[in-house]
């Protein structure tokens, strides 16, 4: 409990940037096992994970010593950050480039332990209109309709979506799938006048733009 004090007083004092990952994870964790203080468990979690990323997308449950209310912590507070992200992508007056859509895209689908595909929605200028989680599947893959992309487009009103889904396994590489449901996608939307910018595959490191690799 001492540990996670001086962790909370550091954070006060000189801000959250000021702090380890282990340090932040001590204070959310709020308090330690028998044997081993908040910033042990910190410290050991990533160890364990082997990085910050690789931690957020583990089974947190199977995590000995981490009880459903430290679990709901660290969740939380992932979730609060991606939406923190998300109200300031939508508050822009348009995404400056691919780096901000990749970004938060990232910070949306990196750490999903399932397959997801989304789409962000932009009118003519840009401007993000909505974010959707579309499909969901299991680690071999999501079923992905191009019927119900080209009706939440139409919802929205977009003239542009920007694609993305994830790969747990954190290889980013796009598959041969990836490729045609690409181009079914950017067919069947392109009936509407809704272009494709892009196709995003998230994973471990930076995530692959399909369109950079002329792949759209």
């Amino acid at each position: 409990m001492a540990e996670r004090g001086t962790s909370a007083r550091k954070l006060l004092a000189r801000g959250a940037a000021a702090l380890s990952p282990a340090e932040l994870l001590a204070i959310l964790l709020g308090s330690g096992v028998r044997g081993a203080s908040a910033l042990d468990m910190g410290r050991n979690l990533l160890a364990q994970a082997g990085s910050l990323n690789a931690l957020l997308a583990s089974d947190l449950a199977a995590v000995p010593g981490l009880g459903p209310a430290k679990r709901a912590r660290i969740v939380a507070a992932l979730e609060l950050a991606r939406r923190a992200l998300r109200e300031e992508l939508t508050a822009r007056t348009a995404l400056a480039g691919p780096r901000d859509s990749a970004a938060f895209l990232k910070a949306q689908l990196l750490h999903k332990p399932y397959e997801v595909f989304a789409c962000l929605f932009l009118d003519n200028r840009h401007r993000v209109l909505a974010f959707e989680e579309l499909f969901r599947g299991t680690l071999d893959g999501a079923s992905v309709h191009p019927r119900e992309v080209v009706r939440a487009s139409l919802k929205h009103n977009a003239a542009a979506v920007i694609l993305a889904h994830n790969h747990p396994s954190g290889v980013a590489e796009p598959s041969a799938a990836d490729r045609n449901i690409t181009h079914q996608l950017r067919d069947a939307l392109q009936l509407v006048g809704v272009r494709v910018l892009d196709h995003l595959v998230v994973g471990a490191g930076e995530p692959v733009s399909m369109a950079a690799r002329g792949l759209i």
